[in-house]
């Protein structure tokens, strides 16, 4: 058995750590390939969770790992994350005992740096990572996309190509802010539609999306108030095909979400949001969204495909409070090395209000398939 006991390193070491437990060596046998594992997690949960566990002890592919007692810290979600990695067997999280150690004068001349870690000063800039991770199934979540549609009994489309650009930029994260993390972040995206029925594939229409979320997360519960603006164009090909009249189409909103996950199974979440300086001025402003997702507990073939399902149901004023529907199943590509990240491939089904901004009058209803990606 081999136990690694770590006292705190500066950040740098764990890049060291990690560039070093992945170097492309040959396995070790025995006690060596305990230590390789002991190193391999510690890098993975340091680079993850930014948390640097107090030990890890590995043996026989059984691996325990003694984290800080912090209320922040998902033991689950680590548990997961560890688990995912090939050589790993069976993860034991636990919360490490403190120590009983004599007292040392502490030098009132040390820099902070040296007897502060990260969550202790209290504030990051430019931190890795989200606090709430993208809603899978909502058609306007700001990501890198692009999809095929078919349009079910339309008179106007019949295939179409949807593509996205765009994510969330983590700016500043503060910690131990009423026992979890507080996050100012910019969110930005393009949703851009294409006619793929047209011969040069004309753009239909572009919705353009800049906001700033500010993000809350707790444990298992995540907050998202989030400022932002849409505009929405027409694609002049579009216009001058069909000569239809464009609709000038612009507003600030704000909206408040809250997500809860009882366990990484499935996660809850529900949303209000209200429309203020719209162009059209007679908008109706309110709107209201929930949902659904569910997801694997266990990844396949080589830990890095996983099964997933979610469904997103908005219900807007300006529609009379009609239910839009948006359903999304398939499967989606992960590494334990980059957990944050992931690709998702998909079939899509949607029925509802128009989501593109310059037809919001105008009901649709269409199947798809597609390739999502977060970051």
């Amino acid at each position: 058995m081999t136990c690694r006991t770590l006292p705190r390193r500066p950040a740098g070491f764990s890049l060291l750590l990690l560039a070093v437990v992945l170097v492309p060596a040959v396995a070790p046998a025995g006690g060596d390939q305990d230590a390789f594992l002991a190193g391999y997690v510690t890098a993975v949960v340091e680079r993850e969770f930014d948390v640097l566990p107090v030990a890890v002890v590995s043996r026989a592919g059984s691996v325990r790992i003694e984290l800080p007692d912090q209320p922040s810290i998902d033991h689950d979600r680590v548990r997961t994350v560890v688990s995912a990695i090939r050589a790993v067997e069976s993860v034991e999280v636990v919360v490490a005992q403190p120590t009983v150690e004599e007292d040392v004068p502490v030098d009132p001349d040390a820099p902070a740096a040296e007897v502060a870690t990260a969550e202790e000063k209290g504030t990051e800039l430019l931190p890795r990572g989200h606090l709430l991770e993208p809603l899978v199934a909502d058609p306007r979540w700001p990501r890198f996309a692009a999809d095929y549609q078919y349009y079910i009994d339309d008179s106007e489309l019949g295939s179409a190509g949807a593509v996205s650009l765009g994510g969330e930029f983590p700016l500043l994260r503060w910690y131990d802010v009423g026992g979890g993390r507080l996050q100012l972040g910019l969110q930005g995206g393009i949703f851009a539609l294409f006619d793929l029925d047209a011969d040069s594939t004309d753009l239909i229409n572009a919705d353009y999306r800049i906001g700033l979320p500010l993000t809350y997360e707790r444990k298992r519960i995540s907050a998202m108030l989030r400022l932002f603006h849409q505009s929405s164009h027409l694609g002049d090909e579009f216009v001058l095909r069909d000569r239809v009249e464009r609709i000038n189409l612009s507003y600030e909103a704000v909206d408040a979400l809250f997500a809860y996950r009882p366990h990484d199974v499935v996660r809850f979440y529900a949303a209000v949001g209200y429309l203020f300086h719209q162009e059209p001025s007679d908008l109706d402003p309110w709107w209201v969204q929930h949902g659904i997702e569910l997801t694997s507990p266990k990844a396949m073939l080589g830990n890095v495909v996983r099964p997933f399902m979610a469904t997103d149901l908005q219900y807007h004023e300006e529609t009379d409070w009609d239910v839009d529907v948006s359903v999304a199943t398939g499967v989606q590509l992960e590494s334990p090395r980059l957990e944050t990240q992931k690709i998702r491939l998909l079939l899509h089904y949607y029925k509802g209000r128009n989501p593109n901004g310059q037809f919001f009058e105008r009901n649709i209803e269409y199947t798809g398939i597609g390739i999502h990606g977060d970051f």
